[in-house]
């Protein structure tokens, strides 16, 4: 997707840290929204083409997926464009099928790992990679000024919506091409929980189709179940299945499948920063981690740091959001990056997280050493204590506004000195304030963390 560059960068009031996101059927989550929003999209994309623009619809397994589907194909085709229709796909699906189909431009229906109220929009440009902030920018611009897009058409200059009817399909075939082809998952014994999400097809199908033993829940969604009590955030379920059924590996979606997190054969979780930690160290051996760097973002356990150093790389710390990461890889030239949370990004292989594919290559490392994911994860890193504490506030302030809070934090910088680390942000997708800190004693550092919470609030007047 072409789109001008503006600079600086205009304010977003839509657009968020990982596309817009709201409740369904409320603002700005409504389909006289998103039609507008689709009439942006579609003009952009197709701005200085000599075709109508073609793109990309996928979504999660919401019930209100139907109803943002219907509105943005009604503004894309207002403006001339081409919609093609790929179901309940995860979002590295559409990132991918957008290259592979040569199309202007991908659209992601889903609110990750939110519950089922809520809903979203992420947009992918035709290189598969999510647009930068100055191209959300130029398309809110255009929503509310929509005189520079010219008149509509008309007669046979209308759009028109088709279904794609094996996408799924192709997103099996790419990301088995992810996996060493010397490599055999026969007989391996895998629990694949999908948070009745948009996953619930396809990631049962992967491991399968490549020989693993594979045990399949959270695959029966009915609109409204999507993430609840299940997937990523909730890996109880998955957990007890792997060690009921002695399986070696358990792999925990989010509704929309663009990250994971791992339960190893004695049901011990293994996070985002653990799984980089175990990647980036096995290609530092290999010395095919580009420029011996990988990059994370500030919420990534200090642990990973020194592990990453210990090892002869280094680690590149973004924003939070994985969108940021993948910038930062781009920029820099790096292949691996990723996110705590689950959001593990190969640019080897995909242009954004890809859940599927992370485990991949993770199960392609344990059948490469030998040893269970238990002994690579431990070995992999040493986590040092961290707290997250969230805090809801009534309003948005500038964090320098908050005196209280900046006057805490200066001391407890001070106290942690160079063996922890504090970081107070605002949620790019919530209305909270997070307050994470490190340090080598956990009460100490829980305490502080309280401390600060507590300081918050009064900052508020609460």
């Amino acid at each position: 997707m072409a789109t001008r560059k503006t600079s600086p960068v205009a304010a977003r009031k839509l657009f968020g840290t990982d596309g817009i996101r709201g409740v369904a059927n409320e603002p700005p989550m409504t389909p006289e929204t998103i039609v507008k929003l689709g009439r942006a999209i579609s003009f952009v994309a197709g701005r200085g083409k000599a075709h109508a623009p073609r793109i990309l619809i996928g979504k999660d397994t919401r019930l209100s997926g139907y109803m943002i589907e219907s509105s943005l194909a009604a503004g894309i085709c207002a403006m001339g464009g081409r919609v093609i229709l790929c179901g309940p796909v995860p979002t590295p699906a559409v990132a991918n099928l957008t290259v592979g189909m040569r199309a202007d431009a991908g659209i992601v229906i889903s609110a990750s790992h939110n519950p089922y109220p809520d809903n979203g929009i992420k947009i992918f440009g035709a290189d598969g990679f999510k647009l930068p902030d100055e191209a959300e920018a130029e398309i809110e611009a255009l929503m509310e000024d929509a005189s520079s897009m010219g008149l509509r058409p008309t007669g046979p200059g209308i759009g028109r919506a088709e279904k794609l009817e094996d996408s799924r399909g192709r997103y099996v075939v790419f990301a088995k091409s992810t996996f060493p082809r010397d490599l055999s998952a026969d007989g391996v014994r895998i629990v694949i929980d999908a948070a009745h999400g948009a996953a619930y097809r396809v990631a049962p199908m992967v491991f399968s189709e490549l020989g693993a033993h594979t045990t399949a829940i959270g695959v029966r969604p009915n609109g409204v179940n999507i993430n609840k009590d299940c997937g990523a955030l909730h890996p109880d379920h998955v957990r007890d299945e792997v060690v009921k059924r002695g399986a070696q590996m358990g792999v925990a979606l989010d509704g929309d499948a663009d990250r994971l997190i791992l339960v190893d054969e004695k049901g011990q979780v293994v996070d985002g920063d653990a799984v980089m930690a175990m990647c980036a160290r096995s290609m530092l051996a290999r010395q095919t981690l580009k420029k011996k760097t990988l990059v994370a973002t500030v919420m990534s356990n200090l642990g990973l740091e020194i592990a990453l150093h210990g090892a002869g790389g280094k680690l590149v710390r973004t924003q939070v959001g994985d969108r940021y990461v993948v910038e930062a890889m781009r920029r820099g030239g790096y292949n691996l990056g990723g996110e705590q949370s689950g959001h593990l990004v190969f640019l080897d292989h995909a242009q954004t997280g890809d859940g599927i594919v992370a485990a991949l290559q993770v199960l392609a490392l344990m059948l490469r050493s030998g040893k269970p994911l238990s002994e690579l994860s431990a070995a992999a890193m040493t986590r040092v204590p961290q707290v997250l504490v969230n805090v809801a506030l009534k309003a948005r302030r500038p964090l320098e506004a908050m005196t209280k809070l900046a006057a805490l934090s200066q001391k407890v910088e001070r106290e942690l000195g160079s063996e922890g680390r504090l970081l107070v942000r605002w949620s790019g997708t919530e209305p909270k304030l997070r307050i994470m800190l490190e340090g080598p004693n956990e009460e100490r550092v829980r305490d502080l963390a309280n401390a600060l919470a507590e300081a918050a609030k009064r900052d508020a007047g609460v």
